[in-house]
């Protein structure tokens, strides 16, 4: 993709950073025309647009629109919804950086991430993964202050999660 700049992008394509919204400079085939929205949302969550012979992540795109390169890693979506691309909802991640404002769906019979039933200790057992390691926070009479141990670590451990 060495044909990719951001001189290039931006003849091909407006983006507008308060929306995140790209719409088509010129007329292409295959496309809705010009002014038209750009991209397509993929069943990921993300939006696509086909473009210099390859299907680019939005997100990815209004980086090189707004910076004038690629980013070197991942973005990250601070509110966590894939297809937001407004400039102030993106940022540059580490893989690890981007895992720790990841939006979870599914906790177990707690109804809290990272906190499970020991059932040896008869309490709630906080838990917060480090590195790819588990690491044990102390188990707990209730649910509430098993839930307020993991929320504390996750400052201390998960500095690039958007607090809640």
């Amino acid at each position: 993709m060495s044909d990719l700049t951001q001189d290039r992008l931006k003849e091909l394509l407006h983006y507008e950073s308060n929306t995140g919204i790209f719409t088509w400079r010129v007329s292409r085939r295959g496309t809705k025309g010009i002014h038209k929205q750009a991209g397509t949302l993929h069943r990921s969550g993300y939006r696509y647009v086909f473009a210099f012979g390859h299907k680019l992540a939005e997100h990815r795109l209004a980086w090189l629109y707004l910076y004038g390169a690629l980013p070197p890693n991942e973005i990250d979506h601070l509110n966590g919804v894939k297809d937001d691309n407004r400039a102030s909802n993106i940022r540059l991640a580490t893989r690890q950086e981007n895992m720790q404002n990841i939006r979870i769906n599914k906790v177990g019979v707690s109804g809290k991430i990272g906190v499970v039933w020991h059932k040896a200790a008869n309490k709630w057992a906080a838990n917060i993964k480090v590195g790819g390691k588990v690491k044990h926070l102390g188990v707990f009479s209730d649910v509430e202050t098993a839930a307020k141990a993991r929320s504390c670590a996750e400052v201390t451990y998960y500095p690039f999660k958007v607090q809640a």
